[in-house]
């Protein structure tokens, strides 16, 4: 397992308490319909869905020929539930029913930083203040990753179209598939895979 330090029991009791069933997220997503459709990422489309309780998420699904297997789906899901701070997008389940696999993220409205960065008339909104304040709050994430969280975390694939905007314009880091793991007492590693686009 890549999740080092954390017992395999804790990692499924935990796993479970965050499984959402299929037919939930179906139904949240109006059958995954194109109208709700927000994006595309690397390993397929992500969603926007309303669950019964009335709160907005966001879906990502799993694409079969993705190219993120099992190990990097259950990474991501194992990760990201560990990670609590406010300048990263929070998990809040997953579904894994049959060849359908679903992470479920809090829904952040104002789309990725790239969609501001180079977009002509969006790039407006995004004064040298607003600026100076999303770099921070990514210096923070990041930091928190790499120092402060109960996991040493690498994202692997920090760009644009991966740091969301919420209501306020606070970057949120996302898309931890990529991840690399580190021991608390590992300060530096090596990897032959080449992660990212």
């Amino acid at each position: 397992m890549l999740v080092k330090g954390i017992r395999d029991d804790d990692t499924s009791s935990s796993a479970e308490s965050l499984q959402y069933e299929f037919s939930t997220i179906r139904a949240a997503t109006d059958s995954f319909s194109n109208d709700n459709k927000l994006g595309q990422g690397g390993f397929g489309p992500v969603y926007k869905g309303k669950l019964s309780n009335g709160q907005e998420v966001a879906v990502k699904r799993l694409a079969a020929n993705s190219g993120q297997g099992d190990l990097e789906f259950k990474n991501e899901v194992l990760l990201v539930a560990r990670l609590e701070h406010r300048n990263l997008v929070r998990l809040l389940g997953f579904c894994f029913d049959g060849t359908e696999r679903l992470l479920i993220y809090e829904f952040v409205p104002n789309a990725s930083l790239d969609h501001f960065l180079f977009d002509p008339v969006k790039r407006k909104h995004l004064d040298w203040e607003r600026r100076f304040k999303i770099i921070g709050g990514l210096a923070r994430g990041i930091l928190y990753l790499h120092e402060d969280s109960r996991l040493r975390i690498i994202h692997r694939d920090l760009k644009a179209s991966n740091v969301l905007l919420d209501a306020e314009m606070n970057p949120k880091i996302s898309d931890f598939g990529m991840a690399r793991l580190f021991a608390m007492d590992e300060s530096q590693g090596i990897t032959s895979k080449i992660a990212g686009t």
